[in-house]
């Protein structure tokens, strides 16, 4: 097995070699672009992390790796044109450097591209592999759905969030360890054992996102901390606080996050007071550590050494001890 770190660097040669510049260039330049931006590069290395956990070389699971790599960022780019997002880590989105014809037309192109790559493996592989991108594909996109109805919705239920986050972002989590799963030719008991793994550990790193966005720190967590305050995100630290807090508390919640503010400063510190005082802030790290535990329980019934088994739970402690 290799470190985390070794795994990106790897992953990260493999796909400067595929993202390559073909003609036309103004359909293939923006797909380089948004490759090129970066990220933790987290899903590709779970594919090739349980490609080696299930006795496989990694090197054999690059081109699964890719596709869900390649797909993220389809997802990203469209997104930031339903969002009219200006920057995308740090840079600009790809609809803004270009136009949102060429972001449409690149993202769908890239969709495609995630596809192709399934062809590279033999026929029984890619049956599975294909058959488990498009359930995850469609799920994807029912996520983002309903997060775009959660925007003008004000009775968002706590499982309503929940399903929305494990769509959106946690079932391609569990999608890329299944693949390095299916790629290394694990019984069917593993592959979806190790799904139900990186699901639950994906909702529990949406959680953990959506804590750190209100409390993280400002110099380590990469972005605007109070972002989702600011944009009136419904988020799991927000239904909380109105499921806990008294009528007067929950009277300025809903007033809050039904307006936009000139002073985000003042509105982000009262938010996160009603969160610190109503008990939603506890109850969302509870929640974080819920689903890691139930992450953590699938792993006994993993058919792997303990030493693999202590490698993963490492890995899921990392993720929800971090501060970016």
């Amino acid at each position: 097995m290799l470190s985390i770190e070794k795994y990106q660097e790897e992953f990260v040669a493999y796909l400067k070699k595929y993202s390559t510049l073909k003609e036309p260039k103004n359909l293939y330049e923006p797909i380089q672009y948004i490759l090129s931006l970066g990220g933790k590069r987290l899903r590709p290395v779970l594919t090739l992390m349980t490609a080696e956990i299930f006795n496989s070389d990694y090197k054999k699971a690059l081109d699964a790796a890719l596709s869900i790599e390649v797909f993220h960022n389809f997802s990203l780019v469209h997104d930031d044109i339903m969002d009219d997002a200006p920057l995308r880590r740090g840079a600009e989105t790809v609809h803004e450097k270009w136009d949102i014809n060429t972001g449409i037309l690149s993202g769908d192109a890239m969709l495609i591209m995630a596809y192709q790559l399934f062809e590279n493996y033999e026929a029984g592989t890619f049956q599975s592999l294909a058959k488990l991108f498009s359930k995850t594909a469609i799920e994807v996109c029912e996520g983002q759905q309903y997060d775009v109805d959660f925007e003008t919705r004000n009775d968002v239920t706590v499982p309503e969030y929940l399903k929305m986050i494990e769509y959106k972002t946690a079932v391609l989590v569990g999608a890329a360890m299944m693949m390095g799963a299916i790629v290394a030719n694990a019984s069917n008991d593993d592959r979806n054992n190790i799904y139900e793994f990186g699901r639950n550990l994906g909702i529990a790193f949406q959680l953990q996102d959506d804590y750190l966005d209100a409390f993280g720190d400002p110099k380590t967590f990469g972005k605007q901390v109070g972002g989702d305050i600011i944009e009136n995100k419904k988020t799991y630290l927000y239904l909380k606080a109105l499921e806990f807090s008294n009528k007067e508390d929950q009277a300025k919640l809903r007033g809050l996050f039904n307006t936009t503010s000139e002073d985000n400063d003042a509105k982000i510190n009262i938010v996160k007071q009603i969160f610190n005082a109503s008990g939603a802030s506890h109850a969302t790290q509870e929640a974080i550590k819920n689903y890691t535990n139930k992450a953590f329980l699938v792993l006994e019934s993993l058919d792997i050494s303990e030493e693999k088994k202590v490698l993963l739970r490492d890995f899921g402690n990392g993720l929800m001890n971090r501060s970016v």
